[in-house]
């Protein structure tokens, strides 16, 4: 599933062509995505000036003229690459296509459609069931160790599954997970509310670090993902223990180590973390 990385380097790849102009064509060739498409979808959005293109989280926010905010989830095996004109090799999996006033065409293509689409008001937008209650951007200044110790406070779950809960924090996966907890020297098993504070002053920055680089690096590429361009993202160049198994740990040597957490693959050193 596209994380973090790979959702703000889509949204900006879009940003680029989107931003100030307006949609003039859109198609929805099927209903429904993981859910039904809104009542009138297509209608809502053709006519409309993109005001600006956010992220909250893994979701692609585009805002609309008229308070109106287009919501965007890639899912599992969603992509949004953009080229210059309307496509006329349109496949079977190419669901939503949309094209500006200055030429550029948009199409989510999406696989396994487990992606999904929503319209909401942008006064609403906080309150939507998708979106409230997620915990606090990785990336933004106010994401400090204190936070995160208050979060993590009482908690049992292991350390990997409570930074993949997104109320805790926004928008991180299994990916980023495994390799800010790597560079931090935490074992993704110990009990996150015993996490001592020093170790999350490792943890904050380490997260952060492994974001910013991932996305300067364009995401990771496994699988489906591409850029909006239709580039491959190459950070899966840097792991350091994702899908490592049995290679050696890049600091101390040691075999990399792979268990099951929550039907999810970890990566782990069992001699750095600890």
């Amino acid at each position: 599933m596209p994380e973090l990385p790979e959702v703000e380097t889509t949204r900006r790849g879009l940003a680029l062509k989107l931003e100030g102009r307006r949609i003039t064509r859109i198609e929805a060739r099927r209903p429904d995505l993981r859910f039904p498409l809104p009542k009138n979808f297509a209608k809502s959005i053709q006519g409309r000036r993109v005001e600006a293109l956010e992220r909250r989280a893994k979701y692609i926010l585009i805002r609309l003229e008229g308070d109106l905010v287009w919501i965007i989830h890639l899912g599992m095996s969603g992509r949004m690459v953009m080229r210059q004109g309307w496509p006329n090799d349109i496949g079977a999996h190419d669901h939503v296509i949309f094209g500006t006033d200055e030429g550029w065409a948009v199409t989510f293509n999406d696989a396994r459609r487990f992606g999904m689409m929503d319209l909401v008001a942008g006064s609403k937008l906080a309150a939507h069931k998708l979106l409230a209650g997620i915990g606090p951007e990785p990336l933004d200044d106010a994401f400090t160790a204190k936070v995160l110790l208050e979060a993590l406070k009482g908690k049992k779950a292991p350390m990997k599954a409570a930074l993949l809960d997104q109320t805790v924090v926004a928008g991180l996966g299994n990916i980023y997970v495994c390799e800010a907890l790597f560079r931090a020297g935490i074992h993704p098993e110990k009990l996150a509310g015993q996490v001592k504070p020093a170790k999350l002053e490792l943890l904050v920055p380490a997260i952060k670090a492994v974001l910013t680089e991932a996305v300067k690096a364009g995401g990771s590429s496994l699988r489906d993902y591409v850029q909006s361009d239709g580039e491959l993202g190459y950070f899966q160049t840097r792991f350091r223990v994702y899908d490592r198994e049995g290679e050696a740990c890049v600091t101390c040597k040691a075999g990399v180590r792979r268990i099951v957490q929550s039907g999810r693959s970890t990566f782990y050193c069992g001699r750095c973390q600890k």
